[in-house]
C-alpha cells in the first residue's frame, strides 16, 4: 500500500468513526494525558502542538497552561468536533494537515504532543522528523505508541533513531501504550 493510500485509509476511518470517537476512546485518552503530564512543566509562554489532535480532548489540559495550543489532524470530521470543543479556548487553533507536511515555520513549538498517532503513519520516523523541524531547541516531546500496534522493540528502535533524548519511558499496562517524554537533542 502506498504512503498516501495508507494515510487516506486512516483519514477515512476517522472521518467515519468521528461521532463515536469520544465514546470509544475518551477514558483511554484521558488516562494517557494524566500520565503524560506528570512531571512535565508547561509554561504560560509555551506554544504547543498536538499532532493528531482528533476531537480536541487534550485542549482542556492546555487551556490556561500555555500561551497557544495548535492541533493538527488529517480527519476533517474530527476537527469539526474539536472546533466546537475549543470555542471556549481562545488560545487554541486547529489546522487540517498531514503530520508529515506540517504547515508551520521551523522552530516554533516548545512542546509537541503525539498521542496514538505515530503507529498510524506509514513512516513514523519521517513524521517525528517533521515534528522536530517545527520544534524549538530543547523542545519537549510527549509520544505514545499503542502496544497492540507497535512492539516495544520497534518503538524503542524508532526512538533511538530519532535523535531525541528520552527522559522517561513508561510501559503502563493500565493504558495499553508506551508513553515517552523526550527532549530535542541538539549536539
Amino acid at each position: 500500500m502506498s504512503t498516501w493510500s495508507r494515510k487516506r485509509s486512516v483519514m477515512r476511518l476517522y472521518n467515519l468513526t468521528a461521532q463515536m470517537y469520544e465514546e470509544r476512546y475518551c477514558g483511554e485518552q484521558e488516562a494517557k494525558y494524566k500520565v503524560a503530564l506528570e512531571g512535565l512543566r508547561l509554561s504560560e509562554s509555551s506554544i504547543t502542538l498536538d499532532v493528531g489532535c482528533g476531537s480536541g480532548l487534550f485542549f482542556k489540559h492546555l487551556s490556561g497552561a500555555t500561551k497557544m495550543a495548535l492541533g493538527v489532524d488529517i480527519s476533517k470530521q474530527l476537527l469539526f468536533i474539536a472546533k466546537k470543543r475549543v470555542e471556549n479556548f481562545p488560545s487554541a487553533h486547529l489546522v487540517l494537515a498531514d503530520a508529515d507536511h506540517l504547515p508551520f515555520r521551523h522552530s516554533v513549538f516548545n512542546h509537541i504532543f503525539a498521542f496514538t498517532v505515530l503507529q498510524n503513519m506509514p513512516n513514523p520516523l519521517k513524521t517525528l522528523n517533521e515534528t522536530k523541524r517545527v520544534a524549538r531547541r530543547d523542545a519537549y516531546f510527549v509520544l505514545t505508541g499503542l502496544k497492540g500496534a507497535i512492539p516495544q522493540e520497534t518503538f524503542s528502535a524508532f526512538l533511538d533513531h530519532s535523535n531525541l533524548k528520552v527522559i522517561s519511558f513508561r510501559d503502563d499496562e493500565t493504558i495499553r501504550c508506551y508513553i515517552v517524554v523526550a527532549i530535542q537533542n541538539h549536539k
